[in-house]
């Protein structure tokens, strides 16, 4: 019964928590969906920018540790090697100062002779061989002491130098150095050997007198030789010396700030380190952990010492400038987060309140208001932001929407014009092809044949334009009509037009807007031709990207002033409030501009260009399309 009701009280519990967690998301679900599109953005910009910043913050402190650890075991590495190098130099001192000694064979042959027989020899020794010895022994700074033990009875001890081998301790030493190859050396001397390290060389084997071998013992104090590792007081590396031998012996500077810190647990550290190393040299630092400490070391083996090099460094000093790091980063991101959501909040509130002039302009037009234009403060060339580009196209959009309604007006005011102008030249028509065609037959009748096909050309341009049974018509009835009116105009102003065309059947058979061409061969034989000079007039055409469609009229005749030109060309683009230019037809190049535009958009329309005193050209622009264009 007591465990149904714990077990009931902790699904209640759980129970409870769950239906608390659903209220909270729903709350907050609630309050996120009625909060402000400003205030959404403000809090998703808080946490793009607050979550980033934190984790690049903790990853920058990270790779700053990793950095750091690798730059101080390359540190550790370089400085170990370099203590490894320094002590094999001065080995090489050593036995250096011990080959010279042995080179002394008369000291040697000496102190293994009888010295006892004969004392003026003795004096002799003294001042010669025994003086040179001193020499090699006092040139040499770092060696302290060189003693020579020799197993023979005649020997005087009455110099520091020379001793009987029976005071060489141990005695059976020479088994190991022979073993050895002659040479061994010793961290810890065998004779006050706390602080000195010694150097020990077989002198010369055994013979009838001599039944133990001699032996060279170099001394030289720690303090010489480990110079370099004794006098370190600070830095994140402490060296030590550690014999291979077990139990292990250790050189160090004791008031070194590491020794210092850890003093009893010295000895803890340097064992757990010293059953970690190998002769064999290691490509990565050992790791030890002590306690809660972890240790890194560095070592290098000298084999003729039987000894580590070894730099050691505590995890926790290595890491101290990273982790003191921490609170400076996290305090610096927290104030360079605040600032970024203070200018977030700024620019959040400077974004909507341009949003609402947007909404308050749509709703003017909305009432009918097309004249509600939103001041975007942008120069000419400037584009701005997305809110500066919907408010120019907003803009644009309102001046395209007057246009189009501008662009119906006129275009169902140009229809009902040409329905009159259809009308009213149909008026007697037919009358008038009658009369053209009496007069015509009296003048062949009198032999006129110039007259008769004037008459002929005149009544063809009539017949063209009176009967409109279509808006387009093919480019070679077009071409025929012009070719008339330069016949008829030839005849009545006795001038000298010539006109060519050099086309193919693609482009004669191409629809184009009826009468679009007259108007300009009108202004080149009106305005470009001297009074009774000659003009010729060049038709060719070209297409763009398979788009367009250019008609080139081009004459060789007096050309345009330049101001006329220019004024031209500004009503061509629209950007002049000039009257209409119109021609004797009635249809002017601004006329057929503007038909030519309304109905085939602006890359369509006329183009002139001119030089005077040496040709015009009137560029036509078509969509280059083999159907009927229409819309005349």
């Amino acid at each position: 019964m007591v465990t149904y009701q714990l077990t009931s009280n902790i699904w209640y519990n759980k129970g409870g928590e769950y239906i608390r967690m659903k209220y909270l998301l729903k709350r907050f679900k609630k309050l996120y969906r009625n909060a402000r599109i400003s205030q959404k953005l403000f809090l998703a910009f808080s946490l793009m920018i607050a979550i980033p910043v934190i984790l690049i913050s903790f990853v920058y402190i990270r790779m700053q540790e990793n950095q750091l650890y690798k730059d101080a075991m390359a540190t550790g590495n370089s400085h170990v090697s370099w203590l490894n190098e320094q002590l094999r130099r001065r080995m090489d001192m050593i036995e250096n100062a011990s080959n010279t000694a042995l080179t002394q064979k008369s000291f040697v042959d000496f102190i293994h002779s009888n010295m006892i027989v004969d004392g003026l020899r003795l004096v002799k020794f003294k001042q010669n061989q025994y003086e040179q010895m001193l020499n090699i022994i006092q040139s040499n700074a770092m060696i302290s002491e060189l003693s020579f033990y020799v197993d023979n009875p005649n020997l005087y001890e009455i110099w520091p130098e020379i001793y009987h081998y029976k005071k060489f301790s141990p005695q059976d030493y020479w088994v190991k150095l022979r073993d050895e190859g002659g040479a061994a050396y010793r961290l810890f001397s065998f004779r006050d050997g706390e602080d000195t390290l010694s150097y020990y060389r077989l002198v010369r084997l055994q013979g009838q007198e001599q039944k133990r071998p001699s032996i060279m013992e170099v001394r030289v104090p720690h303090s010489m030789f480990f110079s370099d590792l004794l006098q370190e007081n600070k830095g994140d590396f402490f060296s030590v010396l550690m014999n291979a031998s077990d139990p292990p012996q250790y050189v160090y500077n004791p008031q070194h700030e590491f020794s210092e810190k850890y003093g009893q647990g010295m000895e803890e550290i340097l064992g757990n380190i010293h059953r970690q190393l190998d002769i064999l040299p290691q490509e990565s630092p050992l790791q030890v952990k002590v306690g809660d400490q972890s240790y890194y070391a560095l070592y290098r083996y000298i084999a003729p010492l039987n000894t580590y090099v070894v730099d050691i460094a505590s995890h926790q000093a290595l890491m101290k400038g990273p982790r003191s790091w921490y609170a400076f980063v996290v305090t610096i991101t927290l104030c360079v987060l605040l600032l970024i959501m203070l200018l977030v909040s700024q620019t959040t509130r400077r974004i909507f309140r341009r949003l609402d002039s947007v909404l308050v302009s749509m709703r003017q037009v909305r009432k009918g208001e097309l004249d509600a234009m939103i001041d975007t403060g942008l120069d000419e060339n400037e584009r701005g932001d997305e809110i500066d580009e919907v408010a120019v196209n907003y803009n644009k959009m309102l001046h395209e929407v007057k246009r189009l309604m501008t662009q119906v007006v006129d275009k169902q005011l140009i229809a009902k014009n040409a329905q009159l102008h259809s009308l009213h030249s149909q008026i007697n028509s037919h009358f008038l092809y009658n009369a053209l065609e009496s007069i015509r037959m009296v003048a062949e009748v009198q032999r006129q044949p110039a007259i008769a096909n004037s008459l002929v050309s005149l009544g063809s341009q009539l017949r063209y334009s009176m009967q409109w049974r279509s808006d387009t018509v093919a480019f070679r009835e077009e071409l025929a009509n012009i070719q008339s009116y330069i016949e008829f105009i030839n005849f009545m102003e006795g001038g000298s037009i010539v006109m060519t065309a050099d086309l193919p059947q693609e482009i004669l058979c191409y629809a184009i807007p009826k009468m679009c061409m007259q108007p300009i061969v009108e202004n080149a034989v009106h305005h470009g031709a001297p009074s009774g000079g000659r003009v010729s007039i060049e038709i060719t055409f070209s297409v763009e990207n398979d788009s367009l469609l250019f008609i080139n009229i081009r004459d060789d005749g007096e050309g345009l002033e330049p101001e006329m030109l220019h004024r031209l060309q500004a009503v061509l683009r629209s950007e002049s409030d000039t009257p209409m230019v119109t021609s004797r037809s009635g249809l002017g190049l601004e006329n057929v501009n503007k038909r030519l535009q309304l109905h085939y958009g602006k890359n369509c329309g006329l183009w002139i260009d001119s030089v005077q005193g040496a040709y015009t050209c009137v560029t036509i622009r078509l969509p280059w399309e083999n159907v009927n264009l229409g819309g005349w």
